[in-house]
């Protein structure tokens, strides 16, 4: 069956984001077929004539191509709004990630209220802000709930990756579980013009499955890295962004008061 670009973007543990990826050889995006890549040649140089990006290359090969270069990269921010399959609604998240299990951002439910988060080593960090707090105590009384915000909201708390709910929370952090899916991509995507994607260069390419559309934003300068894939599938709708490719993620553990909520679980 053939597997579109954005199908191969899927949501883990409500925050992460699956990759697939093939197309062994070319990783740059000035190279055509049997270019592997090369610099453009001397005369290209002198007169200033700025290559095709992609040359040659149809938007299939180029979706390809981007969701294996994107699938490769040792650390990456993922931003963007997804749909929460548990809950409903949308969860949008900013977090970056790398290959170490290391792994800090933000996350809010239907944009009410947020959650910072880290982990780094063998401790998952959080912190919610009130708002955060009430919209996920449903269900829950109302002293239950103020309880719940007197002594957490502000506040960072600190939990073990040998616990449940840490070990779901450090699944989406580590790069190597969030990337594991990787399968091959078929896509016939088709080209369309270049723009820009906070400031990068990016050809835009369609892809269509059904009456699902998808639009995706390759980086046309250096690795053919995804910038961003947008979808109006019925079931796995959202836009999504990526960034800061290789750089490293800023987790440390939080200075000041850490409420260890192991200890309060006994």
């Amino acid at each position: 069956m053939r597997r579109t670009a954005f199908a191969a973007l899927c949501v883990v543990a409500a925050a992460a984001t699956g990759l697939t990826g093939c197309l062994p050889g070319q990783d740059r995006a000035d190279a055509g077929p049997g270019t592997s890549g090369q610099k453009p040649n001397t005369s290209e140089r002198k007169t200033g004539e700025k290559k095709e990006p992609f040359a040659g290359l149809t938007g299939g090969q180029i979706a390809e191509r981007a969701v294996k270069a994107t699938a490769g990269a040792a650390s990456l921010r993922i931003t963007g709004d997804v749909p929460d399959d548990q809950g409903g609604g949308t969860i949008r998240v900013d977090l970056a990630m790398d290959r170490k299990g290391e792994c800090a951002g933000t996350m809010s439910a239907d944009g009410e209220g947020e959650a910072r988060l880290v982990k780094t080593g063998d401790a998952v960090y959080l912190k919610y802000d009130e708002a955060f707090l009430r919209a996920q105590s449903e269900g829950e009384s109302a002293a239950e709930t103020d309880a719940t915000v007197a002594m957490l909201a502000g506040r960072w708390t600190k939990m073990s990756v040998t616990g449940q709910d840490a070990q779901d929370i450090a699944a989406f952090c580590d790069l190597d579980t969030v990337l594991s899916g990787a399968q091959d991509v078929d896509s016939d995507a088709t080209r369309g013009t270049t723009t820009t994607v906070d400031g990068a260069s990016a050809i835009v390419l369609s892809e269509r499955d059904g009456t699902d559309r998808q639009t995706l934003y390759v980086a046309t300068e250096g690795t053919p890295y995804l910038l961003r894939v947008d979808s109006t599938s019925a079931t796995d709708p959202g836009s999504l962004t990526f960034s800061d490719y290789d750089v490293p993620v800023p987790a440390r553990k939080p200075d000041g008061e850490i409420v260890d909520l192991d200890a309060l679980a006994g």
